[in-house]
């Protein structure tokens, strides 16, 4: 690697960590917030939108996206608001802690979604560290029933987090960050006015709660334009420099930043019984020793991965 791309990789890193620290909070923020998962995306969309907006004509950078580019951003948009959902209502299910250890699956998911995107062979010592994380799972599921439904339903979402984490790294490469991030809110805010007669029809007694408390639109805001313009834009920025592996690696560490801030906010509610920090302990495990597989079958090829 020459000298000049290291400042330049050990920034992308270090701005990773710090939006990984403030998507710790996200699922805490999702506890607070009274409405119920659907609404918060909703809310959380349509907030991010229109600050990206702002922002977009604030830099005066353009919004011109060619239709077939645009429909795939879109169609993006639409998997991260199934995503965020099944996500914040993985936090309701059972707790934040469950939610986010579900969440630290995404890596898992994301070395076998990305060859698959990129027409490439799967590793052979993938498999292998898939089995490391079943078990985890399996041990993580002696805890409750409420707990072990909360833990599937994260897991789904990390799926979706593995799928639109390879696209945008595919799309970064062809339009502005900020701009791919605009509009895969839009999708994601009319993914949810698309299907929410449907929502409010079969999955709620009275239609969408779109009522807040002053609490919930403090804790709104924080989380559409905090969590959402800044960290997610940067997110997508930095796969200038990083790949989705790596990115979702990296992600990984959300658990022990949001789980730590969970305890200290909810006390007793988020300490789960043994077996369950076991089964995270091993899950953690897994995901680590999967770069560390690499480097030593592939030495130094991974830094031309990398480093694009």
């Amino acid at each position: 690697m020459s000298v000049n791309k290291t400042p330049s990789l050990l920034n992308a890193y270090l701005q990773l960590h710090f939006i990984v620290f403030i998507w710790g909070f996200t699922a805490i923020l999702g506890k607070l917030i009274e409405i119920p998962s659907v609404e918060i995306v909703f809310y959380r969309t349509l907030l991010a939108s229109i600050g990206l907006y702002i922002l977009l004509k604030w830099r005066k950078i353009s919004t011109h996206v060619p239709r077939k580019q645009l429909w795939a951003i879109l169609g993006t948009g639409f998997l991260i608001a199934v995503h965020w959902i099944l996500f914040f209502l993985a936090a309701r299910i059972s707790n934040v802690s469950v939610c986010l250890a579900g969440m630290a699956t995404a890596s898992l998911w994301t070395s076998f979604i990305d060859p698959i995107v990129n027409k490439r062979k799967v590793r052979f010592y993938e498999p292998l560290v898939a089995i490391v994380s079943v078990i985890g799972i399996v041990i993580v599921f002696q805890s409750t029933i409420d707990a072990a439904i909360g833990f599937l339903v994260a897991i789904a979402a990390a799926l979706l987090s593995a799928v639109f984490t390879v696209i945008n790294g595919k799309l970064v490469a062809k339009q502005n960050h900020f701009t791919i991030t605009y509009y895969e809110m839009v999708g994601a805010c009319l993914t949810i006015v698309i299907f929410s007669s449907i929502y409010g029809y079969w999955f709620t007694e009275d239609g969408l709660s779109l009522a807040l408390t002053t609490n919930d639109f403090i804790y709104l805001l924080i989380l559409s334009l905090v969590c959402t313009v800044y960290a997610y834009s940067i997110a997508v920025k930095l796969m200038h420099h990083l790949t989705a592996f790596a990115i979702n690696l990296t992600i990984n560490l959300e658990p022990v930043y949001g789980i730590t801030v969970a305890v200290f906010l909810f006390g007793s509610e988020e300490k789960m019984d043994g077996s369950f920090y076991w089964g995270t302990l091993i899950i953690v495990l897994s995901v680590i020793m999967y770069p560390l597989l690499r480097r030593y079958f592939e030495g130094k090829n991974i830094k031309r991965d990398i480093v694009r």
